[in-house]
């Protein structure tokens, strides 16, 4: 089947304004956007969404755990869907691309395709997963994961945010449960495409227009609880102290070691920390805090995990401190479809865009989904490598080429109907 030819091309001024009118909806406090899962703002996002895929003459379907399912129509009557798509919901401190690029970049397809009145063999579904975050809700990438089997709805629904409330009950609060099972249509899928900002340097510092994601990197989010005794910073002698703060910080340092042990592709940190009871005079009596392992080898991330457990239990041995450790999250490294990556390579390549390998250190709703069908990813620089932040910026030329890229792998594999 013929690909389209170069000169089709996405209308990146329409991106681009589709991309500010919806950083408008939860607005951040730096220029960003704080839109979490499950908000009023993620409500009002998924309405504006719902009516500018419906003018398209998309039309939508729902499932249980909240995922838009956004279809296009295609000629052939047994031609399973091709899908691309993100993820809308933000972090607190978030920026006006990560994931959004990829849902409004699917829509954008859309739109090119109706003006130059193309038809597909196979159905186009734009899809928007619910919490890819997961910064209210945890894990990451739940929805995703909820619908390729990998949780389970009710183990979903009763995940808490840290005011107590549940998944299920904001999901239904805010008027986004559907009546389609999650993961009916699982089986039914033809090929996934993601478009994402990169949220690293590699690509900007290479000076590349685009990357072609053949793997993701595995991730283990371990939550670490050390215990040791409260007391008063000034009249605690030092030798009778059992300071959890200071067990925590020989831990950090132990985390840092680990990662550069696998360089160049493993990394690790904390990002999340509780320190209580949090006063400026009292030596910290419990820390909580997780540690984030991650590379594209999953032996690498059982040696970072174990040495983990060992190195911790004996630090806190030392210090007089007790020690826990829970497994919060994670998942094993991704290869994604060859025939999807080609695909995605095949497409930067005939545009004349400039383009490399990458792996994606970040985790994405793909991951799961690559689980259940072919799928790929395509990626666009971003200023600095700066994501999860509220200066977070791509330029509209990034956008263009990944949307543009993403627009021929989709109508490539959806194959255009003469």
């Amino acid at each position: 089947m013929p690909a389209p030819g170069e000169n089709l091309r996405i209308n990146p001024d329409r991106l681009w304004d589709s991309l500010m009118e919806m950083a408008k909806i939860g607005p951040g406090v730096a220029g960003g956007n704080n839109r979490q899962t499950l908000t009023d703002a993620d409500a009002e996002g998924r309405k504006l969404f719902q009516k500018w895929c419906e003018d398209a003459g998309l039309t939508m379907a729902v499932d249980t755990m909240g995922n838009m399912f956004m279809t296009r129509p295609g000629t052939g009557p047994d031609a399973l869907p091709v899908y691309l798509g993100s993820h809308l919901d933000t972090q607190p401190t978030g920026g006006k691309y990560d994931g959004v690029l990829g849902v409004l970049g699917g829509l954008e397809v859309i739109r090119t395709l109706n003006d130059l009145g193309i038809k597909t063999k196979h159905p186009i579904v734009v899809t928007n997963w619910t919490n890819e975050e997961g910064t209210r809700f945890a894990p990451a990438m739940l929805a995703s994961g909820v619908f390729a089997g990998v949780h389970t709805l009710e183990e979903a629904y009763g995940k808490q945010d840290a005011e107590g409330l549940t998944f299920g009950d904001e999901l239904r609060r805010i008027g986004w449960v559907g009546d389609e099972e999650v993961g009916a249509r699982k089986d039914k899928m033809h090929a996934m495409f993601e478009l994402h900002i990169e949220q690293g340097p590699i690509l900007e510092a290479e000076g590349k227009d685009i990357g072609v994601v053949t793997h993701g990197q595995g991730l283990s989010w371990t939550q670490v609880t050390v215990t040791g005794k409260d007391s008063h910073t000034g009249s605690t002698p030092m030798p009778m102290r059992k300071n959890a703060g200071l067990g925590m910080a020989r831990i950090l340092n132990l985390v840092d070691e680990i990662a550069w042990s696998h360089k160049p592709h493993a990394v690790g940190a904390a990002g999340h920390i509780d320190v209580y009871p949090n006063s400026r005079n009292v030596i910290p009596g419990k820390v909580v805090f997780t540690v984030d392992f991650r590379s594209p080898d999953i032996a690498v991330i059982k040696d970072m995990e174990d040495r983990l457990k060992v190195g911790a239990k004996e630090i806190c041995d030392e210090t007089g401190l007790e020690v826990k450790f829970e497994k919060v999250g994670g998942f094993d490294p991704v290869t994604f479809d060859e025939t999807c990556v080609a695909a995605v390579r095949n497409a930067a390549e005939r545009l004349g865009y400039s383009h490399q390998n990458i792996i994606s250190g970040a985790g994405h709703d793909a991951c799961w989904i690559n689980k259940v069908a072919p799928t790929a990813m395509i990626m666009c620089p971003c200023v600095n490598g700066l994501s999860h932040n509220e200066a977070e910026e791509i330029s509209k030329d990034w956008a263009k080429a990944g949307c543009d890229v993403l627009f021929h792998a989709v109508v490539e594999t959806a194959e255009i109907v003469e």
